[in-house]
């Protein structure tokens, strides 16, 4: 009688090589993302906790900018004002741009409007312009002296209505953010416009059989629905009002005028950092208001990862 064959050793899974081409891939994305943007973020943070004497070198000070920032006079009149400022610069945005987005989407995302391919690339057009012409060529506009607004109110017999908004302090922060809202409106539009555009038809055809039609549909059905694209929208505003500097800088000039009336953080930080006429360049302290401003927008990226979206990852089909 022979011996039983010793049992058969399952064979080992042939190991998987090393995805070296996605490294070899990432590389270059990696490196340019880091020499634009981790490094001179880290040197922005670092400058901000130190100062240097005139002909001395620079010595660390810890927080001594950020209370100089926030309490001396000399700075905090300033900061606060581009800071109340760049918040109402903001909360137009969210209350004129974004609600105007989601109605121009509602209404150009109907079937059966006749010219909507039109009036989205109308619409749209102004976002592909270059804000230093849009803020020259309304600054032209809107001039009392050669302007053509005046004459244009005048037709519609509102002429009585005109006035130098640009150079009005209780005006011109209004005037710019609508014109920002007009420039930039495309964008919110088109993003809603996609959302609506990704709803099940199925969606829409079971809310009409239950006898759901025309605005009833739209807020009971699709406004729920495109929720978590309204919360990316607003996210993407207070990210880009926080960043604004060019549309202030070319339509009243780096001094925000008249009188201060427009100055955002952008530009007081352009003033600060290089210095500006007779204001002498402060790197450190430039370091200390970017600084600020990166925590804020960190702050409220953190505010909607943590908060808001989660709340609307319910809405999402």
């Amino acid at each position: 009688m022979t011996d039983p064959s010793p049992p058969a050793v399952a064979a080992a899974p042939p190991r998987r090589p090393f995805p070296w081409h996605v490294p070899v891939l990432l590389a270059p994305a990696v490196l340019i993302y880091t020499a634009v943007m981790i490094l001179p973020l880290a040197e922005t943070l670092r400058l901000s906790l130190f100062a240097r004497a005139p002909g001395g070198p620079e010595y660390f000070v810890g927080l001594a900018n950020f209370t100089r920032l926030f309490f001396d006079p000399r700075w905090s009149a300033q900061f606060w004002n581009a800071l109340v400022n760049n918040l109402y610069f903001f909360m137009i945005h969210m209350l004129v741009q974004n609600p105007i987005g989601v109605a121009l989407a509602a209404v150009l995302s109907m079937a059966h409007l006749p010219g909507r391919t039109f009036y989205r690339t109308a619409i749209f057009m102004p976002t592909m312009l270059s804000v230093v012409i849009i803020g020259f060529a309304w600054k032209l506009i809107l001039s009392p002296i050669w302007g053509v607004s005046k004459t244009l109110l005048g037709l519609v017999g509102l002429q009585a209505w005109f006035a130098p908004w640009l150079g009005r302090e209780e005006y011109a922060l209004t005037a710019l953010s609508l014109i920002s809202v007009w420039q930039y409106v495309g964008i919110p539009m088109m993003l809603i416009y996609a959302a609506m555009l990704n709803i099940p038809k199925e969606v829409i055809e079971a809310a009409e059989i239950d006898g759901v039609r025309g605005l009833a549909l739209f807020w009971k059905v699709k406004l729920p629905l495109i929720w978590p694209a309204i919360g990316i929208i607003s996210i993407l505003t207070f990210i880009g009002n926080f960043n604004a500097f060019d549309l202030i800088y070319a339509a009243q000039g780096a001094l925000g005028g008249p009188n201060f009336s427009t100055d955002i953080l952008g530009t007081y930080l352009y003033r600060v950092f290089f210095g500006f006429q007779i204001q002498t360049g402060d790197p450190y302290m430039g370091a200390a208001i970017a600084t600020v401003m990166f925590l804020i927008i960190l702050c409220g990226v953190m505010l909607y990862l943590l908060g808001v979206q989660r709340r609307l990852q319910r809405y999402q089909f």
